[in-house]
């Protein structure tokens, strides 16, 4: 398989991508990620392997001058851009559509939507350049229409659509757009919220970041515009 040069990963200091992020290191893969908590970045540096090119940046990618700025460091530390995973995100949800509160929407439609929009709008120029891959994180609950979680589900499918979008209008200038649709992912803080759930059924971070990897790697090159679920027990 045929590791990208350089890759930024958004969220890579959450538990999907901590696990991305430490593949794709420990594969000689130089990655820029965005922070937002000091002390998250400083524990995701703390253990990342010897000698690898790893780089971190605050950012607010909410915001398109933030996710701009970010992009032009990240870049600026890379040796190259040809790979953007797009991880960052947040769930809310519990309550009907009625009954859920009012900036539920705003903050769904910021954290997963707009954060892909405005890194994909200021990476999107350099990977033309040379070509790449975009992946981003959609969910399952967006296919099933996601109950009592109207605003992620609504979020992620338009993450899903854009996807799709992006695939076809760079198809022919060699840019990649794929997504990856887990189900519940097994982290600490899924398995402390849902404490009575059967976690063995859930997806690990490191089973999902294998097929992240592959996606941002050339052995996926005849792969762009598809919706993965990842959802096995794994």
């Amino acid at each position: 398989m045929s590791d990208p040069r350089g890759v930024i990963v958004t969220g890579g200091t959450g538990a999907l991508g901590r696990a991305l992020v430490t593949r794709l290191l420990e594969g000689g893969t130089p990655v820029a990620v965005p922070w937002r908590r000091a002390e998250h970045w400083q524990s995701l540096e703390a253990a990342a392997p010897s000698g690898a090119s790893l780089f971190g940046f605050e950012a607010d990618l909410a915001d398109p001058e933030g996710a701009r700025l970010f992009v032009e460091q990240a870049t600026s530390s890379l040796d190259a851009l040809d790979g953007v995973a797009l991880i960052a995100g947040g769930w809310a949800g519990g309550a009907t559509f009625e009954a859920a509160p009012a900036d539920e929407w705003d903050r769904m439609l910021q954290g997963n939507l707009a954060t892909v929009r405005n890194v994909t709008r200021a990476a999107l120029p350099h990977l033309l350049e040379g070509g790449g891959s975009v992946v981003t994180v959609g969910s399952l609950a967006a296919q099933s229409g996601g109950a009592n979680m109207a605003a992620y589900a609504v979020a992620k499918s338009a993450v899903h659509a854009l996807t799709r979008v992006l695939a076809l209008e760079n198809r022919n200038r060699g840019v990649r757009f794929n997504s990856v649709l887990p189900g519940t992912i097994d982290t600490p803080a899924n398995r402390s919220a849902m404490s009575d759930a059967e976690a063995a059924t859930w997806t690990t971070p490191e089973a999902i970041a294998r097929v992240m990897a592959f996606l941002l790697s050339s052995e996926s090159a005849a792969v762009t515009g598809a919706l993965v679920p990842v959802d096995g027990p794994a």
